[in-house]
C-alpha cells in the first residue's frame, strides 16, 4: 500500500509539472504582474509615510490601507482590479515556487524551509487579494495589520503558556528581520536576476535598490518582533503592532520624522526593486 501511495504521489507530481510547463508562459506572466503589483503597493505605503515624515499629511498604513488608497484614486476601481489580479498572480507564483521548486532550493531542511516560506507568502497574498475584493464590494478592507496584531496577541495571551507563544512569535519576526537585512547585505538576490539582460546602469543600480529595500524591510520586521516581545513581557496586547503601527510608533520617537523618512525611502527603494524584478527575475518552470 505504501509503495502504491508513493507511486501515485509521484505520478500526480509529474502530471502537475507537465501541466505547469504547458501553461508556463501564462503563469510566468502572472507572476511578473504580481511582482509589479507588489512594488506598486510598497511604493504607495512609502509615499504616504514620506508625507508624514515631511509633515505634509499622509498617514502610516499597511498593504490593506494602500489598496484602499488605490480604490479612492481616479479610475481606482479599474486600477484595483488590475492590482488584485497581480496579487493573485504573485500568490500563484509563490505556490509554484513551493510545490515545483522553481528556484532549485532542494529537499534538504534548508530548502524545505525556504519552500514553506514561499507557500506562507502565497497564503498571505491570497488573503490580501480577498481584502482587495472586499474593498471593491463594500469599500472596507477589514481590520488593519495593527488591529489584527493586537487581536491575535490578546487571543494568545489568554491561553496557557500564551506569553511564551507571543515571545516565540516576536523572536520569529526578529529572525525574519535579521534575515532580510542579511539578504540585503550579501545581495544574494542578484542570483535570481537576469543580469546579462541589464545595461551597465541597471546592473549597478537595481542591486543597490535591493540592498536598501531589504534592509528597510528588515528594520520594520525587527520592530514588529520587539513590540511583540514587549507585549508578552507586559502581558499587554496593546503593545503589539503591525506594519502601520510600527511606522506610526517610529514617527513618535525622538528624531522620529527622520527615522520614518529613512525607512520610507527604503520602502521606495524596495518598491522600485520589485518593479525591476518584474522585468528581470529569472522565472522558469522545469
Amino acid at each position: 500500500m505504501v509503495g502504491r501511495s508513493e507511486a501515485a504521489a509521484r505520478q500526480a507530481g509529474q502530471a502537475a509539472r507537465q501541466s505547469a510547463r504547458k501553461a508556463s508562459p501564462f503563469l510566468i506572466a502572472l507572476g511578473r504582474c504580481g511582482y509589479a503589483a507588489e512594488g506598486l503597493v510598497y511604493g504607495l505605503i512609502a509615499i504616504l509615510a514620506v508625507q508624514v515624515a515631511l509633515g505634509r499629511g499622509g498617514a502610516t498604513t499597511d498593504n490593506k490601507g494602500a489598496l484602499t488608497r488605490i480604490a479612492e484614486s481616479p479610475f481606482g476601481r479599474i486600477l484595483l482590479i488590475v492590482v488584485t489580479i497581480g496579487i493573485l498572480g504573485f500568490a500563484l507564483w509563490r505556490f509554484l515556487q513551493a510545490a515545483l521548486d522553481t528556484d532549485n532550493e532542494g529537499s534538504d531542511a534548508k530548502g524545505i524551509g525556504k519552500r514553506l516560506g514561499f507557500a506562507a507568502a502565497g497564503v498571505v497574498h491570497v488573503g490580501l487579494a480577498l481584502s482587495a475584493l472586499r474593498i471593491l464590494q463594500t469599500g472596507n478592507a477589514g481590520a488593519n495589520s495593527d488591529s489584527s496584531a493586537k487581536g491575535w496577541t490578546a487571543e494568545l495571551l489568554s491561553k496557557p503558556f500564551g506569553q511564551g507563544l507571543v515571545v516565540i512569535a516576536g523572536l520569529v519576526a526578529l529572525g525574519m528581520g535579521g534575515f532580510q537585512i542579511f539578504k540585503g547585505f550579501k545581495a544574494k538576490f542578484r542570483d535570481d536576476l537576469k543580469l546579462g539582460e541589464m545595461g551597465p546602469t541597471e546592473e549597478r543600480w537595481i542591486p543597490r535598490l535591493g540592498r536598501v529595500g531589504f534592509a528597510a524591510r528588515g528594520v520594520v520586521f525587527g520592530l514588529i518582533g520587539l513590540f511583540l516581545i514587549v507585549a508578552a513581557l507586559r502581558a499587554d496586547p496593546n503593545e503589539a503592532h503591525g506594519l502601520d503601527g510600527a511606522l506610526a510608533t517610529l514617527a513618535q520617537q525622538p528624531f522620529g520624522p527622520w527615522l520614518l523618512g529613512v525607512v520610507a525611502l527604503g520602502f521606495v527603494a524596495y518598491g522600485l526593486y520589485l518593479l525591476a524584478e518584474a522585468r528581470y527575475r529569472q522565472m522558469v518552470i522545469t
